[in-house]
């Protein structure tokens, strides 16, 4: 009977809740990674601490990727094609992956004021935020799924736009090796960027082919 109600819900258009509760999981494990880097920038967390619980939240979600994508291989039916769901986990593991970097290198390099990195980090909430309420779409075969990949689109336009000023700031004089710390560091929060717009993008075309 279990199996029998979640092939009618794929059927009907709506996400199994196994798939939702991973990729929700997943997505909330990348918020939290954010919210922590949002923290170390602001001065409210130590770099060393932040070090140190980015690997508990990155192991939470690789958990739930794992378990995501064990759940795909068995799926006999899924809401969106089953690569453009793959495509979706595998780009939020690409933005926290690339908020782990972020933090290790500011443990790494000490660079001081980065301060100034936490508009940019606000923006990947709000894309993060935004895959989040598209995926609850999902999970409900709600035809306003293009909203929030959007959404995400744009936040990541934004996070891209932001590193282009950043850059320009660093390197507007003397180059020296502060400037190339934190050069590291801004690059970082334009892989985010980019991996939020390629999340969106599988959302997208999974929607398109429904």
């Amino acid at each position: 009977m279990k199996r029998l109600r979640r092939v009618t819900n794929l059927m009907t258009g709506r996400m199994d809740n196994v798939l939702t509760e991973a990729l929700t999981g997943q997505l909330a494990a990348t918020r939290e990674g954010a919210a922590l880097a949002i923290a170390m920038v602001a001065g409210e967390t130590g770099r060393a601490e932040a070090h140190e619980r980015m690997r508990e939240i990155e192991h939470l979600g690789d958990t739930c990727r794992a378990r995501l994508v064990a759940e795909l291989s068995g799926a006999l039916v899924t809401p969106i094609d089953r690569e453009d769901l793959f495509r979706l986990s595998r780009s939020i593991d690409d933005v926290l992956d690339s908020l782990r970097d972020f933090v290790r290198e500011s443990y790494l390099y000490r660079v001081p004021g980065e301060r100034r990195f936490a508009a940019m980090l606000d923006q990947v909430v709000e894309g993060i935020e935004a895959l989040e309420e598209t995926v609850r779409d999902l999970a409900a075969g709600s035809s306003a799924v293009g909203h929030g990949s959007r959404q995400a689109k744009k936040a990541g336009r934004t996070i891209r736009r932001m590193y282009q000023y950043e850059i320009a700031r660093i390197f507007d004089g003397e180059i020296t090796a502060e400037n190339l710390k934190e050069h590291e560091l801004a690059s970082r929060l334009e892989k985010v960027g980019r991996a939020i717009g390629e999340a969106a993008d599988a959302i997208a075309d999974g929607a398109m082919k429904r």
